[in-house]
């Protein structure tokens, strides 16, 4: 793997360190931070610190047979899940696969000369490891609505990509380094198509390893704004929704627990499809009326949530009310209706 792309770390905080007991409030702070021993304690910790077999053995006390999808991808790929030349095709192989088979074939290939590398990622711990999450516990973090998911794999690279939802990311086997970029740095980014995805979401299509400066000048600019956390067993790193991660796996064999969490009531839409509907319907339209509407969605959207309704009786507002779940069911069928006109 290569190195770090800038020496500006993320910065730290002690497990014991009384800003560490309100995970929740770490987020809401705005920036990352790097919880040091935040799981140091967790049985699976310490079997990784045995060795990847052990690991392996640990995690296959609790897996319920079900199958769940693995990537391999081919050893001059260098771990990096990605594109082909294209940029509409993926350079690695999914299949269906039963985990405990795919680990021992990653077992297999550990310290094997131009072996591939193997991915297991984003895998619901409940589905999948049931009693797993209850045999080592998340301290200081009760969330209503929260995805447990684990990631396991040998020397690997999450492309850098963006969450809709809050992250807690605590490295368990291995070594994790994230490099961080807050959400304004997007367009130095050089976000790749939206479809298809590595993993989901759209990826930065700079090689962190060698980055072409002449096809992507401006991710200089992104540099100066990274921030790098070096992640040890037990570690966890803390940061919010829609902040760009580099995700890159140091060692061997890897595994990361993740727990994704959003402050949104579950009826709103994901911001997405909104993104979706403006590329159909804003932004090929004049640059006086895209300058219009920046100012109708800045009133209506993006600003004081009561000052658009502020003024009309509270049987008048209708969809400018406060959402609820009946609101949110009504607006919707009405977004349809006129969708397919």
């Amino acid at each position: 793997m290569s190195a770090a792309i800038t020496d500006v770390r993320v910065r730290e905080i002690a497990a014991d360190d009384p800003e560490a007991r309100d995970l929740a409030a770490l987020v809401a702070g705005g920036a990352p931070v790097v919880v040091r021993g935040l799981v140091a304690d967790w049985p699976l910790v310490a079997a990784g610190r045995e060795g990847p077999e052990a690991a392996v053995d640990y995690l296959l006390r609790f897996y319920n047979g079900r199958q769940g999808a693995g990537y391999t991808a081919a050893a001059d790929r260098g771990g990096r899940y990605f594109y082909d030349d294209t940029l509409t095709r993926l350079d690695f192989d999914a299949e269906r696969v039963a985990l405990d088979e795919y680990l021992h074939r990653m077992l297999a290939a550990l310290g094997v000369e131009g072996a591939p590398s193997f991915y297991i990622g984003s895998t619901d711990l409940e589905q999948f490891f049931p009693g797993l999450s209850g045999a080592n516990p998340l301290p200081r973090a009760d969330f209503a609505r929260v995805l447990r998911s684990i990631w396991i794999g040998t020397r690997t690279t999450a492309q850098a990509h963006y969450d809709m939802s809050n992250n807690i990311a605590a490295c368990v086997v291995g070594r994790r380094r994230f490099t961080l970029f807050p959400p304004d740095q997007v367009a130095h980014l050089y976000p790749g198509p939206l479809e298809p995805t590595p993993g989901g979401q759209v990826v930065s299509l700079v090689d962190f390893r060698a980055p072409d400066l002449a096809r992507f000048p401006d991710f200089a600019k992104a540099v100066a704004a990274a921030r790098v956390a070096e992640l040890e067993p037990g570690d966890a790193v803390v940061y919010p929704a829609l902040w760009w991660h580099h995700v890159e796996a140091l060692a061997p064999f890897n595994v990361l627990v993740n727990y994704w969490w959003n402050e949104a009531a579950p009826f709103m839409d994901t911001p997405m499809n909104t993104l979706l509907h403006a590329l159909l319907s804003l932004r090929d339209r004049p640059a006086a009326e895209k300058a219009a509407w920046r100012a109708m969605f800045d009133y209506y959207v993006f600003g004081n949530a009561d000052r658009a309704a502020a003024h009309l009786p509270d049987g008048a507002r209708g969809p400018l009310a406060p959402l609820d779940e009946a609101r949110a069911r009504r607006l919707r069928g009405e977004l349809l209706r006129k969708l397919n006109r």
